[in-house]
């Protein structure tokens, strides 16, 4: 006795039995669903894949808050801009451990007031900037140290040397918090920047004979 045939398969939104087509239809649309959530899954697999590993390389890359050293020469820098100029542009012999991470030659903005840039970095891993303006008038000056008051004077190594204080709230003051000023010939010398006394009097003691040397000539 043969077995009983099993009656065709009801579908609920159809009401009736599938018709052959309409079941290739819906495996077809099964099957493509099937392969778009695969796809969208590994989408998603390969971005937390590559994810993680940024997060690695991050994670492994040293890092450091300490100002960028990128050891300009700056000695070469001045000597293309020395020529035509009346005032010896200073070079220092920086002390041990110091490095320079940037030297430009400013032709003056508004103010028409050239001046040379040496931005230093200090033993302490301190910012000075050391500014030589020429020509220097007291808005430049102002502009410059930001209408801080002269916190007195100070004698270092045969030259007198003014002493400023950033006043301003410790989140604004940026990379101005004290500062050394003083002039020679048509020179006016800033030290400007996040150094304690202790290395900005290191520095100026540095640039003392050259300092020294253009107000002799300047006479």
């Amino acid at each position: 006795m043969s077995p009983a045939k099993r009656a065709p398969r009801i579908v609920a939104e159809l009401g009736r039995p599938e018709t052959p087509d309409e079941t290739r239809t819906r495996l077809a649309e099964n099957s493509r669903k099937y392969r778009s959530h695969k796809t969208v899954n590994n989408l998603v697999l390969s971005l937390l894949a590559t994810l993680g590993t940024v997060l690695v390389l991050v994670l492994l890359v040293p890092r450091s808050d300490a100002p960028q050293n990128r050891d300009v020469d700056f000695a070469a820098v001045a000597a293309q801009v020395q020529p035509g100029l009346t005032d010896p542009l200073l070079v220092p012999e920086l002390p041990s451990g110091w490095t320079a991470n940037a030297a430009q030659w400013h032709l003056g903005g508004s103010d028409k007031i050239p001046s040379w840039y040496i931005g230093l970095i200090t033993a302490k891993t301190e910012f000075i900037g050391l500014t030589q303006a020429l020509g220097a008038n007291p808005s430049w000056l102002a502009d410059e140290l930001q209408d801080a008051p002269v916190a007195g004077t100070v004698m270092i190594a045969g030259v007198t040397w003014d002493v400023y204080r950033n006043t301003a709230p410790e989140d604004d003051r940026g990379n101005f918090e004290s500062a050394l000023v003083t002039t020679a010939g048509d020179s006016t010398y800033l030290l400007v920047g996040t150094a304690d006394d202790e290395e900005l009097a290191v520095l100026a003691a540095v640039l003392a004979e050259q300092i020294s040397s253009n107000s002799t000539e300047g006479q």
